[in-house]
């Protein structure tokens, strides 16, 4: 089959941080696209950047010759594939940009295979909205050779990194693993940084020094700065991370493999929402870590 080309309408629900960013990069870059979402304001950020509204989900997925959703679990994105694939147009594909477990990323390729003439590939992405709204974040694909070569021209503009993982399966649980070692350094980084500053170690001077060694890390590199600063605006929530994480030792328990860092990264996460920062960005792991920072008011100067 040919690849897709600029002229082929493209679907897309769902327009959160990350899902809104690499929709806006697509409609910047050409792609008709026809876009849906339940909030307003992500629709008309998306019409900014030269998509076009959908009535609805079903009016973004019908004609469209490529359809991608980006939605925040597993259950919603399988519950939106069985309402949406008989209205798939033959020899389209559904593209998952959402992190979500292998099991059930099976589940829906199989259902879609087996029920529709349209086919599914899991495509799972790494770096910030910041990156995706540039083009510029690794994609991690899996699905038939040939629904990946014909999506090749999307990617090109999606994605400034293109990693076959070889199957859904590879696709969802890489994205799971990266999180996992990120998430977990970001827990070990917010646990080192409150012990140096109970020594007494300058902010300042912590991240000077940290840089030289191997603790350091991208996760220092992108939130220490945040956690010093107390700048924990939501860029990817602590309810989000921990998600991730309860995503990725489930899969891990399911294929039997001991996951004891993974867990305790979890509780740590779990800890933070529990205390109310769920809706924080994940430097927000911080935060029960050392409740002193809320007492002193202006945390950064601590």
């Amino acid at each position: 089959m040919s690849p897709i080309v600029p002229k082929d309408s493209i679907g897309f629900v769902g327009l959160g941080a990350m899902g809104g960013a690499i929709a806006r990069n697509l409609a910047t870059a050409g792609w008709a696209m026809r876009v849906f979402d339940l909030s307003g304001p992500a629709i008309d950020r998306a019409c900014a950047a030269g998509a076009v509204a959908a009535l609805s989900a079903t009016d973004a997925v019908t004609g469209s010759a490529v359809v991608f959703t980006s939605l925040p679990t597993p259950e919603l994105v399988e519950k939106f594939w069985v309402e949406q694939a008989p209205n798939l147009t033959a020899g389209s594909i559904a593209v998952d940009l959402s992190t979500i477990d292998p099991t059930t990323s099976r589940r829906i390729s199989d259902m879609i295979a087996s029920t529709t003439s349209a086919s599914f590939v899991a495509c799972t992405v790494g770096k910030t909205p910041a990156h995706a709204e540039k083009g510029e974040i690794p994609a991690f694909v899996g699905g038939a050779p040939e629904d990946i070569e014909r999506l090749s021209p999307l990617l090109k503009v999606l994605s400034n990194n293109v990693y076959d993982m070889g199957s859904v399966e590879g696709a969802t649980i890489f994205k799971l693993v990266s999180n996992l070692v990120g998430m977990s350094n970001l827990a070990v980084l917010a646990e080192g940084y409150v012990l140096a500053r109970r020594a007494g170690i300058p902010a300042d001077m912590f991240t000077e020094a940290l840089r030289t060694t191997g603790g350091w890390s991208v996760q220092a590199d992108l939130r220490l700065d945040w956690m010093v600063e107390d700048d924990l605006a939501p860029r990817f929530a602590v309810d989000m991370a921990a998600k991730d994480l309860r995503l990725s030792v489930n899969a891990a328990a399911e294929w039997h493999v001991p996951t004891p860092m993974a867990a305790a990264s979890l509780t740590a996460f779990t800890s933070a929402s529990a205390s109310g920062h769920g809706s924080l960005d994940a430097a927000a792991i911080i935060e029960p870590l050392d409740p002193q920072r809320v007492a002193r008011g202006n945390r950064a100067a601590s």
